[in-house]
């Protein structure tokens, strides 16, 4: 079973990950190459990590609150659903474009809709922790690692 701690690990993973990219996607640092490459190879391990995330919810968390009895936890689950298409679709643009062909040449509009995305996910990240995980706590569906010591 997944526990709290295991959503929190990797929420925070994420997050070390978005200020990374934040403070290293400036333009004037960008134009030194290596610098360009690090950014380049950290945003295809942050695309991996997040799709990673967001496979582990549709086959840990989600089917539980579907079927729970509570109808709130299936309104969650649904609402939760359904909010992650336009992420994992402004993603999948976003890479189809900047990420694929490793071009390390980072214009004004690849920073701002890079800066979008890592906003997205950020808020997403929020998102879960102040209203999905404590509902998947009092649901039952995850525990906190302490509990059962």
């Amino acid at each position: 079973m997944q526990t709290l701690d295991t959503y929190r690990d990797s929420h925070a993973e994420l997050r070390q990950m978005i200020d990374d990219l934040r403070a290293l996607l400036a333009p004037e640092l960008l134009r030194i190459r290596p610098n360009a490459r690090t950014a380049h190879q950290l945003l295809c391990d942050f695309g991996q990590r997040v799709r990673a995330h967001l496979a582990e919810e549709d086959r840990s968390l989600y089917p539980g609150l579907l079927i729970h009895e509570d109808p709130r936890a299936k309104s969650i689950a649904w609402g939760f659903i359904s909010g992650e298409k336009p992420l994992r679709q402004a993603f999948s643009a976003y890479h189809k474009r900047w990420l694929k062909d490793c071009d390390f040449e980072f214009c004004e509009t690849f920073l701002a809709q890079t800066h979008e995305i890592l906003e997205m996910v950020s808020a997403r990240i929020d998102r879960e922790e102040q209203v999905l995980l404590p509902k998947l706590v009092e649901a039952g569906i995850l525990q906190e690692a302490a509990a059962g010591r």
